[in-house]
C-alpha cells in the first residue's frame, strides 16, 4: 500500500492556514481550554471556546472548523454540542469527535455514539478510545490507553465506514485511517506530549483547523498530526522536561516552518504485516 499524501501536501495546507487564520470553536473540556487555545493561537489559528448552549449554536454558523470533546460532558455543554453539530452540518462547517474515555463511562459513551452519527469529518482518540467507540473494545484506563494504534487498525477502518469520517489514532506512532480503507502512520512525536495535559485535546483542535481547509479529511488530520508531532520533535531537542517543553511546544508550533514540515514529517504506509494485526 503507498502513501496516497506526501509531506510536502502538508507542508501546503500549514502555509495556506497561516494566511487564512481558520476560527475554531472548541466545545472541549474544562482541564484544557487554555493549553488548547494557546495550541491553536501558536500553530496560526484564531480560537473561539464558545460552549454554553444558544451561542453554541449561534457561533457554529460562522466557524471555520468545530472540535467537540468529551473531557468534561457536563449537561449543558451536552446540550451545546448538539447544538453546535447540527448548526455545523446545516452550515457545511467541518467537525472533529474527540470521545475523550469512551467505554466503562456510560454518559459520555452514550454521547459520543449519537455524535458519531451526525458526519464529523474526523473522529481523533487513543487507540482504546477508538476501539470503544467501534465497539471492539471497553476503553483504556481513563484518559489513558491500553491498546497500540495498530491494534486499532480494523475497528478503525470499520468505525470509518460506517460514519464517512475519517479516523485518527493517537500513539507513540499516529495512524490516520480513511473511509476509502486509506492508511498512513505518521512516525514524528515525542513522549513528552503525554506529560502535558491537553497534549492530545488540543491537537483534535488543530484537526479542526486543518479540515477548514481541505474537504481530504485524511489529510486534513495528517497534516495537523505531522505539524503537531513535528513541533513535538523539535521542542524536546530543546526541552529539559515537561513544564519546558510545554512552553517550547508553543514556541516550536508557532515557529515550523512549510519547508521544515516538508523535509521532516515521516509518512509511512501501513505494511501487509501491520494490516494482518
Amino acid at each position: 500500500m503507498t502513501v496516497r499524501h506526501a509531506s510536502s501536501d502538508c507542508a501546503r495546507l500549514l502555509e495556506e492556514l497561516r494566511s487564512t487564520t481558520p476560527l475554531v470553536q472548541c466545545v472541549t473540556n474544562a482541564v484544557v481550554t487554555n493549553f488548547t487555545a494557546n495550541v491553536l493561537l501558536a500553530v496560526g489559528a484564531a480560537p473561539a471556546m464558545v460552549d454554553i448552549p444558544s451561542e453554541a449554536r449561534q457561533f457554529a454558523s460562522v466557524a471555520s472548523g468545530i472540535l467537540i470533546n468529551l473531557g468534561t460532558p457536563q449537561r449543558d455543554q451536552q446540550t451545546a454540542m448538539t447544538e453546535a453539530v447540527v448548526a455545523a452540518n446545516a452550515a457545511g462547517t467541518p467537525w472533529v469527535l474527540d470521545p475523550v474515555a469512551v467505554g466503562f463511562l456510560s454518559v459520555r459513551t452514550e454521547l459520543a455514539g449519537q455524535l458519531a452519527g451526525r458526519s464529523p469529518r474526523i473522529i481523533r482518540g487513543n487507540a482504546s478510545e477508538i476501539l470503544a467507540l467501534a465497539g471492539a473494545g471497553s476503553g483504556g484506563r481513563g484518559v489513558d490507553s491500553t491498546d497500540d494504534p495498530l491494534d486499532a487498525l480494523h475497528a478503525a477502518r470499520s468505525l470509518s465506514r460506517s460514519t464517512s469520517s475519517a479516523v485518527a489514532i493517537s500513539g507513540a506512532h499516529d495512524l490516520m485511517v480513511g473511509p476509502e480503507g486509506d492508511a498512513v502512520v505518521v512516525a514524528n512525536g515525542h513522549a513528552l506530549l503525554t506529560k502535558v495535559t491537553g497534549g492530545g485535546c488540543a491537537l483534535g483542535a488543530v484537526m479542526a483547523a486543518f479540515a477548514a481547509l481541505t474537504d481530504d479529511a485524511v489529510l486534513a488530520a495528517t497534516a495537523a498530526t505531522g505539524v503537531y508531532t513535528l513541533a513535538a520533535e523539535q521542542a524536546a531537542a530543546r526541552a529539559h522536561g515537561p513544564g519546558s517543553f510545554a512552553i517550547e511546544f508553543l514556541d516550536r508550533l508557532a515557529a515550523v516552518t512549510p519547508d521544515d514540515v516538508a523535509s521532516g514529517v515521516n509518512l509511512r504506509a501501513v505494511s501487509v504485516s501491520d494490516s494482518a494485526r
